[in-house]
C-alpha cells in the first residue's frame, strides 16, 4: 500500500481534478439558486385593522390622546394635569345635551345654577363662566350651550395660563367641534320624554371630491320642565367644510348660528330655622320641585350667536408645521328676572327682586402654533412657539323698577308671584374694550424611555378700557402677565405615568368680570392662580384608563359680592382648594364600558374678611360655595347581544354650601345620591334605539344654586326615548 507522501500526480491530472471541481461547484451553486428562486406554495394570511375614521376619530368612552393640555397631539399619559374626555359615544348613551350633563361624570368639577340664563362651573372649588373654549378658542359669553354640533367634550384642571392665557383658574372646558371629512355621516335623531320633552337633530356629511369635504349639523327643541312656567326653545345649524388642496395643507371653515330661549329658572328660596336663625338654612320645601319663585312668564332669556371659525394647517418639508385659527364670534344676550331675594320666614312670607340685563359681545381671535421636532444629542423635543391676538367689546346694561331690585313688601309663600313690575330705572350702563397680544413658548422633553418633562412661558399683554355711561368715568388698565409652567413624568411602563405639575393662571377684569363689578382702579388687579399636583396615569389595558390626582390650587384677590352690601365688590385676601381625584374610562370587558370619577376635596377662605358688617363677615376657614367635601359617579353599560344593551348609572355628592358662608348666613344644599338608567336597541343597521330613565328612584333632592336664597330642585323621576335613523 502507498502512503500519502508516496502518491505522486502529474501536472495534467491535478488540472483535470480542478477542472471537475469546478464544474461540480457550478453545478451545485446553480441548483441551489433554482431551488430558492422556484415558485413556493405559502399559507394565505389576512390583515385586518379598523379604518380610523375622519369624522368620528374617538370610539367608545376612552380617549387616548388630546390636544387641549399641551396644543399638539399628545398622549393623555404624557400630559402632566389632570385632563378628563367625555366622548361622543358616551355623550350619546346619557343622551346630554348640555355641559351641566356632561360634567356629572367629571371629577373635581360641579355645575352651578348661573341664575337659569348660562353655562356656570365650579372647578376645584372656582366658579366661572367665562373659562368655555371651542376647538381651543374662546367661547365666554354667559349663554347655555348645545352639543348637537360637539364630537368631545375635554375638561383640564388645574391652572392653565400657559396654554390659554387670561383665565384657565380651576380648568378649562373645550369642545372639540364634529368636523367634515370623507368618511359619510348620515344621521337622524328624534327624542320625546317627560314634561313634553321634544327634540330633532341630524348630522349629514360626505365627500364632494377628493380635495374637498362637507358637513351640516342642525338642531330643533321645544321642551317644558317640571318647574312650573318653565320651557325652552331652542335651535342653530353649523355648515363645515375641509379642504385639502395638498397632502401637507389642510383647511377647515365653519360657521354656526344658534338661538336659546327659554324661562330663567332661579329655583327654589331657603328656609329660615326653627329658632328664627339663618344657621344652617336648607332649601326650602325640595319636595314641592315645581314652585315658581317670582314670575316665570317676566323672566324670559334669549342669546343668539352668530360665529364664524377658520383654521390653516400646513407641514412643511423641514419638519415644522404651522397651524393659524380665527374666531369671529358676535352675541346678543337678553334676560330679565323676578325671582326670591330671601329666605322664608317662619311667619311664611318671602322678598321678591326683579332686574332686566342686555348684554352685547364681539370676540375676534386670532391664534398661530408653530410646532418642530429636533434633537440634542439622545433627547427629543417637541417645540411650541405661538401667538395669540384678541379684541372683545362688550356692552352691558342693566334696568330695574324705580325702587331698585328689592320689590317692595312681603310676599306668601303659598303663591309667591307678582306681576306689578315695571323696569325704567338704569342700575348699570357700561362698556369695554379688551385687546391681547400674547406669546408663548413649551417645550415637552423625552430624556429617555422613562424620563419626560414639559416647561413653558406665556407673556400676556392685556389693555382694558371701561366707561360708565351713566357718569363718564372712564378707566384705561394695562397688565403685562407671565404664566409659567412645568411638569416632571416619570414612565415605569409605556403605557403609565407619575407626575408632578406646576402652574399658574391669572384673571384679570375683563369681559364678564366686569359685569356688576364696583368699578375702581383697586378692583381691576388680576386674580392669580397656582396649581401643584401630583398625580398617576394608567391606561391598564389597551382599552381601559385608570387616573388619580392629588392637588392643591391657591387664588389670591378673590373678587366676591360683599355679604352686606350685594351690590359691592370686594377683594378676598386669598382661598385654597385641596383634593383628590380618580378617575376611569373604557372597557372592562368587551361587553362592559364604565365612565366615572371619585372626588375628595376641601375649599376654604385663607384670610379672614374684615371690611364688612360683624354679621357678615367671611371667616378665615369659611368652606368655599359649590364645593362638596365628595363627589361620586359611575356610569355603567354592558352589551347583552349584537341588539340588547342595558346601563345604570349613579351620581353621589355630600351636602355643600350655597354660598361661602358668613357669620348669619349659611345654606346648606344636603347630600344625595341619585340612580339612572337605560336601554339600547339596534333594531337593524339603519334604525337604534334607547329610553333613559333618570332618578329611578324619585329622590327628592337639591341640584345646584347660585346662592343662598336661589336653589334649583333636582328633576323627579323622568324618561326620554331616542329614535336614531341612519341613512
Amino acid at each position: 500500500m502507498k502512503t500519502p507522501s508516496s502518491l505522486k500526480l502529474t501536472p495534467q491530472q491535478v488540472l483535470n481534478a480542478l477542472g471537475l471541481l469546478l464544474s461540480s461547484s457550478i453545478l451545485s451553486i446553480s441548483s441551489l439558486a433554482a431551488a430558492e428562486t422556484s415558485p413556493q406554495e405559502l399559507k394565505e394570511v389576512e390583515v385586518t385593522a379598523e379604518k380610523e375614521s375622519d369624522t368620528k376619530p374617538v370610539k367608545g368612552y376612552q380617549a387616548k390622546r388630546s390636544t387641549t393640555a399641551t396644543r399638539t397631539d399628545s398622549e393623555l399619559v404624557d400630559v402632566p394635569q389632570a385632563i378628563t374626555v367625555i366622548t361622543r359615544d358616551f355623550i350619546q348613551d346619557q343622551s346630554m345635551q348640555s355641559i351641566a350633563d356632561a360634567v356629572r361624570y367629571v371629577p373635581g368639577v360641579q355645575a352651578a345654577q348661573g341664575e337659569g340664563n348660562r353655562d356656570q362651573l365650579v372647578l376645584r372649588g372656582n366658579q366661572t363662566t367665562g373659562d368655555l373654549f371651542v376647538d381651543g378658542l374662546r367661547d365666554d359669553i354667559q349663554t347655555y350651550r348645545d352639543l348637537y354640533n360637539t364630537d368631545r367634550i375635554e375638561v383640564l384642571k388645574g391652572a392653565n395660563g400657559m396654554i390659554f392665557g387670561r383665565g384657565g383658574a380651576g380648568g378649562v372646558v373645550n369642545r372639540v367641534s364634529k368636523k367634515a371629512g370623507w368618511d359619510p355621516v348620515r344621521d337622524i335623531s328624534v327624542s320625546y320624554g317627560s314634561f313634553e320633552h321634544r327634540r330633532i337633530a341630524a348630522d349629514y356629511g360626505q365627500g364632494l371630491s377628493d380635495e374637498l369635504a362637507f358637513r351640516l349639523n342642525a338642531v330643533y327643541e321645544n321642551s317644558n320642565s317640571y318647574r312650573d312656567g318653565v320651557e325652552l326653545r331652542r335651535y342653530g345649524f353649523t355648515p363645515t367644510f375641509t379642504i385639502r388642496p395638498g397632502d401637507k395643507t389642510q383647511i377647515e371653515l365653519s360657521a354656526e348660528y344658534f338661538k336659546d330661549e327659554r324661562i330663567a329658572d332661579r329655583g327654589v328660596a331657603s328656609f329660615i330655622g326653627a329658632d328664627g336663625s339663618n344657621l344652617n338654612n336648607r332649601p326650602y320645601r325640595i319636595s314641592d320641585y315645581d314652585k315658581f319663585f317670582g314670575n316665570a312668564r317676566l323672566s324670559p332669556t334669549e342669546t343668539e350667536t352668530v360665529a364664524f371659525n377658520a383654521a390653516i394647517t400646513h407641514a412643511f418639508d423641514n419638519g415644522v408645521q404651522v397651524k393659524n385659527s380665527t374666531r369671529l364670534a358676535y352675541y346678543d344676550k337678553y334676560y330679565q328676572n323676578v325671582y326670591a331675594r330671601s329666605s322664608v320666614t317662619t311667619g311664611g312670607t318671602v322678598q321678591l327682586g326683579a332686574y332686566r340685563d342686555n348684554t352685547k359681545r364681539e370676540n375676534l381671535i386670532n391664534q398661530t402654533d408653530i410646532t418642530y421636532s429636533a434633537n440634542t444629542g439622545n433627547i427629543e423635543h417637541k417645540l411650541l412657539a405661538g401667538a395669540e391676538f384678541a379684541a372683545q367689546n362688550t356692552d352691558n346694561k342693566r334696568l330695574t323698577p324705580a325702587g331698585g331690585e328689592n320689590l317692595p313688601g312681603n310676599f306668601s309663600v303659598a303663591n309667591p308671584t307678582t306681576s306689578n313690575v315695571a323696569f325704567n330705572t338704569t342700575s348699570r350702563d357700561q362698556t369695554s374694550d379688551f385687546t391681547v397680544a400674547a406669546f408663548y413658548l413649551q417645550d415637552q422633553i423625552v430624556f429617555n424611555p422613562q424620563w419626560q418633562a414639559i416647561v413653558g412661558l406665556r407673556h400676556d399683554h392685556l389693555e382694558t378700557r371701561y366707561t360708565d355711561l351713566r357718569n363718564g368715568t372712564n378707566l384705561d388698565i394695562s397688565n403685562s402677565l407671565l404664566s409659567p409652567r412645568a411638569g416632571l413624568i416619570y414612565k415605569p411602563t409605556e403605557n403609565s405615568s407619575i407626575y408632578a405639575n406646576y402652574s399658574t393662571s391669572y384673571v384679570p377684569r375683563a369681559g364678564d368680570q366686569l359685569i356688576g363689578l364696583n368699578v375702581t382702579s383697586a378692583t381691576f388687579k388680576p386674580e392669580k392662580f397656582i396649581n401643584k399636583e401630583i398625580g398617576a396615569k394608567w391606561d391598564i389595558t389597551q382599552n381601559l384608563s385608570l387616573t388619580a390626582a392629588v392637588y392643591k390650587l391657591e387664588r389670591e384677590n378673590v373678587l366676591a359680592v360683599d355679604p352686606s352690601n350685594t351690590g359691592n365688590s370686594i377683594l378676598l385676601d386669598g382661598q385654597e382648594t385641596t383634593g383628590l381625584e380618580l378617575g376611569a374610562s373604557g372597557k372592562i370587558t368587551d361587553q362592559w364600558q364604565v365612565m366615572g370619577g371619585f372626588t375628595l376635596q376641601n375649599g376654604e377662605i385663607t384670610e379672614t374678611l374684615a371690611n364688612t358688617d360683624a354679621a357678615n363677615v367671611i371667616n378665615k376657614g369659611a368652606q368655599l360655595a359649590m364645593t362638596p367635601t365628595r363627589t361620586f359617579s359611575l356610569w355603567n353599560k354592558y352589551q347583552i347581544n349584537d341588539m340588547w344593551a342595558v346601563a345604570l348609572g349613579v351620581v353621589s355628592r355630600s351636602e355643600m354650601y350655597a354660598a361661602t358662608p358668613t357669620a348669619g348666613n349659611s345654606t346648606i344644599l344636603p347630600g344625595y345620591t341619585r340612580f339612572d338608567a337605560a336601554i339600547f336597541a339596534k333594531i337593524n343597521p339603519q334604525w337604534d334605539a334607547q329610553i333613559n330613565i333618570e332618578n329611578i328612584t324619585n329622590k327628592d333632592y337639591a341640584l345646584f344654586a347660585h346662592n343662598n336664597n336661589n336653589i334649583t330642585p333636582g328633576a323627579p323621576l323622568n324618561a326620554r326615548a331616542t329614535l336614531n335613523y341612519h341613512f
